[in-house]
């Protein structure tokens, strides 16, 4: 994947798609450069985001909704104005318990969330 690639300066919430990651979740991809991306992930009520772990530090916002959020060992319940912290390679998952959407901010940025160049 080459590098440099970033957003666009400003980000427009309706002029951003949404891509369909199936199982009741969508992502919207914001701002990013090579150091920090963030992102936009939409849930249905009763979606999984299975268990998982990656390189990156991770910092969540609960835009909306409620979700059953583990990491490493330790479950809590999670709602609209809380966030969580997960430390690069630390296993993680979630259970939607109301549909809502989580705001992720990634250090670095995800290469595996960019658009595929052809």
């Amino acid at each position: 994947m080459p590098k440099n690639l970033h957003s666009s300066p400003f980000q427009i919430n309706r002029e951003i798609p949404w891509e369909d990651l199936g199982k009741g979740m969508q992502r919207q991809l914001f701002g990013y450069n090579e150091t920090i991306m963030m992102v936009k992930v939409k849930f249905e009520k009763g979606a999984i985001g299975e268990a998982h772990s990656h390189p990156h530090t991770q910092v969540s916002y609960v835009e909306s909704g409620a979700f059953e959020m583990t990491i490493g060992d330790e479950k809590k319940v999670i709602k609209a104005g809380d966030g969580f912290y997960v430390h690069p390679g630390i296993l993680h998952g979630t259970v939607c318990l109301e549909p809502g959407v989580l705001v992720d901010v990634f250090t670095p940025q995800r290469e595996d969330f960019l658009p595929k160049m052809n």
